[in-house]
């Protein structure tokens, strides 16, 4: 992981768009974002769309119709590689099927957001995207907020 943390050091220096491209390579899913918390509601940063690569932006939503909201809760890691049987997403409104997540923090671990992979289809899961997307989560907001 050490080789994928440097090329995305570099990818982040282009900018945001460009380290979302470089995760989302690594992975099956159509989609890589980087949210926010913000109360009740789930705020997009970026977004990496594969189907659509001029696509920068996503949908913000309510905070509840959303699978970072658990990984907010739980403050860990969330995977799931098919949302129609994983008992961990019922009650969540959402078309998302494939999720992999990881919680974005201060340097104190108080909840920014999340950093995620997502598809409307299931997708096969990695074990991979983990370790790298945490890796990912700390640089990304050490980019978004370099002086804290």
């Amino acid at each position: 992981m050490h080789h994928e943390l440097l090329e995305l050091r570099v990818a982040l220096q282009q900018g945001l768009p460009t380290a979302l491209h470089y995760l989302n390579a690594r992975t099956p899913h159509r989609y890589t974002g980087l949210w926010r918390f913000e109360g009740n509601m789930l705020r997009n940063v970026a977004l990496y769309d594969r189907a659509d690569p001029t696509r920068q932006r996503g949908e913000d939503a309510p905070l509840s119709a959303t699978y970072c909201a658990l990984v907010g809760r739980q403050q860990a890691p969330l995977a799931i590689h098919d949302a129609t049987t994983d008992a961990r997403a019922q009650g969540v409104p959402t078309p998302v099927v494939s999720y992999c997540g990881v919680l974005v923090q201060d340097a104190q671990g108080r909840p920014f957001g999340t950093l995620c992979h997502y598809d409307l289809d299931r997708c096969q899961p990695r074990l991979s995207d983990v370790p790298l997307l945490e890796a990912a989560a700390a640089l990304f907001y050490e980019h978004l907020h370099p002086n804290a």
